[in-house]
C-alpha cells in the first residue's frame, strides 16, 4: 500500500545539539514500533558525555547501569537487545518511542532523517544540508581533541574508579573548547519550519537505510 503525506520537518540550530524534528516519527510506516530504533546501538562521545554532565547527570547514570555497554577510552555504546526479527534501543519504549528528549541524544539519533523522506533534494533546505554537513565534521574533530587531551592526561572511560573525576575534567575541556563557536552555527537561523509531500510505502518496504554508492 502507498499515499502521499505531507511531512512536517522542523530544524532546531542549537550549535552541537543541534536536532531535526520529524513528524511522522509518531506514527512510522515501518509500523513495527520501533523504526530505525530497531537498527541501531547508539554512542555517546565526549561531546555528548560533556553536555550530559553539565546539564542531565542523572541520565549519565541511566547510561552506565544499562546491560552490555561497549566502554572505550572516550566514548560508550548501548548495545541494543534482540526483539523479534530486529532489535530494539534500550531507550526506546513501546510507547512514547525514545526516552531521551533529542538534545540529550548523540548525534546520529539527533540528525537522523529516512532516507524516504530526503530533505536534502529540497533547494530551499541547501543552507540547512550545508549546515548539518559542515556540524558533522565540527563534532568529530572536536571529539577527536577532546579524546587526544584526555588520552594525554591518562584518562580513561574505562577505570571506573576514576570516572567520575574524568567526567569533571572533561565538563572543563567542553566549556573550554565551545566557547567560541564558528560561523557556520552562529550565522544560520535557530529554527525553521518546513512540509514536504511525499508517497509513502509500508512496513519494510520504507527504507530505513542510505543506499551506498559503489
Amino acid at each position: 500500500m502507498k499515499a502521499d503525506k505531507e511531512i512536517r520537518l522542523t530544524f532546531h540550530n542549537r550549535g552541537l545539539r543541534s536536532y531535526i524534528e520529524v513528524d511522522l516519527c509518531s506514527e512510522c510506516p515501518r509500523q513495527d514500533d520501533k523504526g530505525c530504533c530497531g537498527h541501531y546501538s547508539p554512542v555517546f562521545y565526549s561531546t555528548d558525555l560533556a553536555y550530559l554532565a553539565l546539564n542531565r547527570p542523572d541520565l549519565l547514570d541511566l547510561i552506565f547501569s544499562q546491560p552490555h555497554l561497549t566502554i572505550l577510552d572516550a566514548s560508550i555504546t548501548v548495545n541494543n537487545e534482540i526483539d523479534g526479527s530486529s532489535y530494539r534501543c534500550r531507550f526506546h519504549k513501546r510507547e512514547g518511542g525514545c526516552v531521551l528528549e533529542q538534545q540529550e541524544r548523540e548525534s546520529v539519533c539527533r540528525h537522523f532523517v529516512c532516507p524516504g523522506i530526503n530533505w536534502q533534494q529540497e533547494p530551499a533546505l541547501e543552507s540547512w544540508r550545508q549546515f548539518f554537513e559542515h556540524l558533522e565534521d565540527y563534532e568529530i574533530g572536536l571529539n577527536q581533541r577532546i579524546a587526544q587531551r584526555l588520552e594525554y592526561d591518562g584518562w580513561t572511560l574505562r577505570r571506573a574508579d576514576t570516572r567520575g573525576q574524568l567526567l569533571e575534567v572533561l565538563k572543563g575541556i567542553y566549556l573550554q573548547e565551545t566557547s567560541i563557536l564558528p560561523d557556520f552555527i552562529l550565522n544560520q537561523p535557530s529554527d525553521q519550519e518546513y512540509i514536504v509531500l511525499r508517497t509513502l510505502s509500508y512496513g519494510e518496504q520504507w527504507e530505513l537505510f542510505y543506499k551506498t554508492r559503489k
